[in-house]
């Protein structure tokens, strides 16, 4: 069933733990999951088991291994501290994972190069000398886009495979980006900013598949009587979410205006983090408030998806995949990675033992959908400037 299908019908509302919030009605009615004390639901693998060699607590049937380590030496490069946001891409019988750097000043991207077994086969720079670099995004013309988290920060457009520089696209705004997801349908890219009142963004350029120019617009409250619906007033526990607009921002280069203050009536999101489009629905993450939003693009609707709560807490990077279920990775909580199937139900599928200083970055899945790799940013020690970030590969009989 597609994921905006879904949304209409009140799917993808989790019911964990959600006593108590704007949800609450709308879940019993859906007949979600709840939740009560440390229960923990199983979810569509299994319960976690003790933690591995490596200190991941998986499901039965899921095997883990450290690929990296910062400033460790793999395929000839060292790693990179702090490792963020990633992505992956095909490359031939094998694949590429890509990931950020989130440090000041010489953040940039890496990328592992793992041939048809998995072995790995060659890791290189990306890119170098950027500034914070978070999270960000695929495209489909299989390009990185490795976003900047600093006031006036950039998106810069990156080659995974290697062969081309990196390059900066102004275009897309000057503001504290942390996501990106392509929209291809309506050849768009949405945008997330991390700031306690950011917004939302979508990005139009001239040319699909061409981001040197175009047009930035900021998400809007919007008035009508559209499915979902009922005028300007925001509820977002009311299911089928609320009709919003776009307004195009006067200024994305944010000089002296922030991109966020310059067009009223903007929405505002408390701390944007992770972004996954799918079928028509862009989903992302909210920090400050532990929610999943979700952008009906075809109707033009927002609507909340999780709310805060057990199991899922310290939201932050998202992905998915074609069966319809998200991957949501927490920044602290409990250090898992849950997953939100179609069906209502959130469960951790990975548990990273040992890391309480730590998040949780990057998650993406391999071209094949069997293999997902993320990152503990921090590691073990819980530095500041993550020399001790980990990254991992974790194997197993993913829903596809």
């Amino acid at each position: 069933m597609l994921r905006r299908t879904l949304m209409r019908s009140g799917g993808l509302v989790t019911g964990a733990a959600l006593a108590g919030s704007l949800w609450q009605g709308a879940a019993g009615a859906a007949g979600a999951l709840t939740v009560g004390g440390t229960a923990r639901p199983a979810g569509p693998y299994g319960p976690l088991r003790a933690p591995d060699a490596a200190g991941l607590a998986l499901p039965e049937g899921f095997t883990a291994r450290v690929v990296a380590r910062s400033g460790r030496r793999i395929g000839g490069t060292r790693w990179h501290p702090a490792p963020d946001g990633g992505a992956c891409f095909p490359d031939g019988d094998g694949w590429i994972y890509v990931s950020n750097s989130e440090v000041p000043l010489v953040g940039g991207a890496s990328a592992v190069r793992f041939g048809p077994g998995g072995a790995v086969v060659g890791a290189y720079r990306v890119l170098s000398g950027t500034d914070l670099n978070c999270a960000g995004g695929a495209t489909p013309w299989n390009s990185w886009l490795s976003c900047e988290e600093t006031r006036r920060g950039r998106v810069f457009e990156c080659d995974p495979y290697g062969a081309r520089a990196a390059m900066p696209r102004l275009a897309m705004g000057r503001f504290r980006h942390e996501a990106a997801a392509c929209d291809p349908e309506r050849g768009v890219v949405y945008l997330t900013e991390d700031e306690p009142d950011g917004c939302f963004y979508r990005f139009r350029p001239l040319h699909w598949g061409d981001l040197t120019s175009g047009r930035l617009e900021v998400l809007c409250a919007g008035r009508g009587t559209g499915r979902g619906a009922q005028g300007a007033r925001w509820d977002a526990g009311r299911r089928g979410g609320r009709r919003v607009l776009w307004r195009p921002v006067p200024d994305p280069g944010a000089e002296p205006v922030a991109t966020r203050h310059q067009v009223e009536g903007a929405r505002r999101f408390s701390g944007g983090e992770g972004c996954h489009y799918a079928e028509g629905v862009c989903f992302f993450t909210t920090k400050g408030d532990d929610r999943v939003w979700a952008y009906d693009a075809e109707e033009e609707t927002l609507r909340v998806v999780y709310d805060a709560g057990a199991p899922l807490s310290g939201v932050d990077n998202i992905t998915g995949t074609p069966s319809g279920d998200l991957y949501v990775a927490e920044d602290g909580g409990d250090m898992e990675i849950n997953v939100i199937t179609p069906d209502r139900v959130v469960a951790p599928v990975v548990r990273i033992e040992g890391h309480p200083r730590s998040e949780i970055t990057g998650p993406a899945f391999s071209p094949a959908g069997d293999r997902l790799y993320f990152s503990s940013q921090r590691g073990p020690r819980g530095d500041a400037d993550g020399t001790g970030g980990v990254t991992y590969e974790v194997s197993g009989p993913f829903r596809r």
